[in-house]
Order: structure tokens, then sequence, then C-alpha cells
């Protein structure tokens, strides 16, 4: 599992973006990948998984 911060994310439309601690990359995360409700500034563990536009944060729950 990967540590992070979540960057940004919009519950409406249901994706935002996760900044990866080591590596400083940000992850795409859509609303079908969380465990726990997750919000701005949250500090969250995540698994990638390769999806259509790359590497996609999933089983995004919080640390």
């Amino acid at each position: 599992m990967s540590k992070g911060v979540v960057k940004f994310f919009n519950e409406t439309k249901g994706f935002g973006f996760i900044i990866d601690a080591e590596s400083n990359k940000e992850y795409f995360v859509h609303v079908s990948g969380l465990v726990d409700k997750v919000k701005e500034n949250d500090e969250v563990e995540f698994s990638l998984e390769e999806g259509r536009k790359g590497l996609n944060a999933v089983d995004v729950k919080l640390a």
C-alpha cells in the first residue's frame, strides 16, 4: 500500500486526485475506488491499478 494525501476530491462528480507521499506523483481516484469517504487534505493509504488513462488509486482508505 502507498501512502498519500488527498489533493482534491469532488463528491458531486465522484472523483479527485491523491498525491503520493514518496514519489510526489499525482494519481486519479474515482469514487468506485474508495473504501472510506475522503475529503481534501485527508491522509490515505491506497493501491495503484492501471486505468484507461494511466495509473489510478484504488482501495483508498483513511490512514
